[in-house]
Protein backbone atom coordinates (compact mmCIF):
# COMPACT_ATOMS: atom_id res chain seq x y z
CA UNK A 1 0.00 0.00 0.00
CA UNK A 2 2.79 2.42 1.03
CA UNK A 3 4.07 1.86 -2.66
CA UNK A 4 0.95 3.08 -4.18
CA UNK A 5 0.80 5.50 -2.36
CA UNK A 6 4.41 7.11 -2.92
CA UNK A 7 3.42 6.44 -6.75
CA UNK A 8 0.55 8.16 -6.57
CA UNK A 9 1.84 11.30 -5.51
CA UNK A 10 4.38 11.65 -8.00
CA UNK A 11 2.76 10.22 -10.52
CA UNK A 12 -0.79 12.09 -10.30
CA UNK A 13 1.17 15.02 -8.87
CA UNK A 14 3.03 14.95 -12.45
CA UNK A 15 0.10 14.69 -14.95
CA UNK A 16 -1.86 17.65 -12.60
CA UNK A 17 0.80 19.89 -13.12
CA UNK A 18 0.74 19.60 -16.68
CA UNK A 19 -3.03 19.16 -16.89
CA UNK A 20 -3.22 22.67 -14.74
CA UNK A 21 -0.76 24.70 -16.45
CA UNK A 22 -1.93 23.80 -20.46
CA UNK A 23 2.55 23.27 -20.61
CA UNK A 24 1.99 21.58 -24.46
CA UNK A 25 4.26 18.67 -23.80
CA UNK A 26 3.63 15.33 -25.99
CA UNK A 27 1.36 12.59 -23.92
CA UNK A 28 4.01 9.84 -23.72
CA UNK A 29 6.80 12.42 -22.48
CA UNK A 30 4.34 13.41 -19.26
CA UNK A 31 3.34 10.04 -18.99
CA UNK A 32 7.11 9.06 -18.90
CA UNK A 33 7.93 11.67 -16.14
CA UNK A 34 5.06 10.51 -14.66
CA UNK A 35 6.08 6.89 -14.16
CA UNK A 36 9.79 8.38 -13.12
CA UNK A 37 8.33 10.81 -10.41
CA UNK A 38 6.04 8.12 -9.75
CA UNK A 39 8.99 6.00 -8.88
CA UNK A 40 11.09 8.76 -7.32
CA UNK A 41 8.60 9.44 -4.22
CA UNK A 42 7.68 5.76 -3.60
CA UNK A 43 11.33 5.34 -3.27
CA UNK A 44 11.88 8.18 -1.28
CA UNK A 45 8.34 7.47 1.06
CA UNK A 46 9.56 4.13 2.01
CA UNK A 47 12.68 5.37 2.78
CA UNK A 48 11.43 7.61 5.36
CA UNK A 49 9.47 4.63 6.60
CA UNK A 50 12.04 2.51 7.13
CA UNK A 51 14.41 4.78 8.40
CA UNK A 52 11.54 6.12 10.79
CA UNK A 53 11.45 2.41 11.79
CA UNK A 54 14.98 1.88 13.21
CA UNK A 55 16.60 1.22 9.71
CA UNK A 56 20.10 3.61 8.99
CA UNK A 57 19.29 5.66 6.30
CA UNK A 58 21.75 3.53 3.84
CA UNK A 59 19.75 0.83 4.52
CA UNK A 60 16.65 2.31 4.24
CA UNK A 61 17.52 3.60 0.48
CA UNK A 62 18.91 -0.09 -0.18
CA UNK A 63 15.99 -2.26 1.10
CA UNK A 64 13.20 -0.07 -0.62
CA UNK A 65 14.79 0.14 -3.58
CA UNK A 66 15.80 -3.32 -4.04
CA UNK A 67 12.66 -4.75 -2.25
CA UNK A 68 9.65 -3.26 -4.97
CA UNK A 69 11.09 -1.52 -8.07
CA UNK A 70 9.55 -3.59 -10.21
CA UNK A 71 6.70 -3.54 -8.37
CA UNK A 72 6.52 0.72 -8.89
CA UNK A 73 7.51 -0.29 -12.72
CA UNK A 74 4.46 -2.39 -13.11
CA UNK A 75 2.35 -0.66 -11.06
CA UNK A 76 2.99 2.87 -12.78
CA UNK A 77 2.52 1.55 -16.46
CA UNK A 78 -0.69 0.34 -15.37
CA UNK A 79 -1.67 3.57 -13.71
CA UNK A 80 -0.68 5.15 -16.81
CA UNK A 81 -1.79 3.36 -19.41
CA UNK A 82 -5.24 3.19 -18.03
CA UNK A 83 -5.35 6.62 -18.01
CA UNK A 84 -4.71 6.65 -21.25
CA UNK A 85 -7.05 4.08 -22.33
CA UNK A 86 -10.46 5.53 -20.29
CA UNK A 87 -9.44 9.72 -21.40
CA UNK A 88 -6.97 9.73 -24.27
CA UNK A 89 -4.26 11.38 -22.44
CA UNK A 90 -2.76 11.94 -19.53
CA UNK A 91 -5.55 13.49 -17.93
CA UNK A 92 -6.92 13.46 -14.33
CA UNK A 93 -10.74 13.52 -13.62
CA UNK A 94 -13.15 12.34 -10.75
CA UNK A 95 -13.78 9.19 -12.25
CA UNK A 96 -10.45 7.97 -14.00
CA UNK A 97 -8.79 8.65 -10.46
CA UNK A 98 -10.30 5.63 -8.89
CA UNK A 99 -9.56 3.04 -11.40
CA UNK A 100 -6.26 4.20 -12.37
CA UNK A 101 -5.45 3.27 -8.16
CA UNK A 102 -7.18 -0.04 -8.81
CA UNK A 103 -5.04 -0.98 -11.78
CA UNK A 104 -2.11 0.26 -10.02
CA UNK A 105 -2.89 -1.86 -6.90
CA UNK A 106 -3.57 -4.76 -8.37
CA UNK A 107 -1.59 -5.30 -11.61
CA UNK A 108 2.01 -5.65 -9.27
CA UNK A 109 0.14 -8.57 -7.19
CA UNK A 110 1.27 -11.72 -9.19
CA UNK A 111 5.22 -10.31 -9.00
CA UNK A 112 4.90 -9.61 -5.38
CA UNK A 113 2.96 -12.89 -4.83
CA UNK A 114 6.01 -14.69 -6.82
CA UNK A 115 8.82 -13.04 -4.84
CA UNK A 116 7.10 -13.46 -1.25
CA UNK A 117 6.51 -17.43 -2.18
CA UNK A 118 10.05 -17.11 -3.17
CA UNK A 119 11.45 -16.28 -0.10
CA UNK A 120 9.08 -18.59 2.12
CA UNK A 121 7.00 -15.45 3.24
CA UNK A 122 3.38 -15.46 3.20
CA UNK A 123 0.44 -13.03 2.25
CA UNK A 124 -1.73 -12.11 5.06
Amino acid sequence: MWCLIGCSIGDLGTIAFFQFTGIPWPTIAIMALAIVNGILTSIALETFILKRGGMALAAAFKTAVGMSLISMVGMELAMNLTDWWLTGGARLTWWVVPIMLAAGFVAPWPYNYWRLKKWGKACH
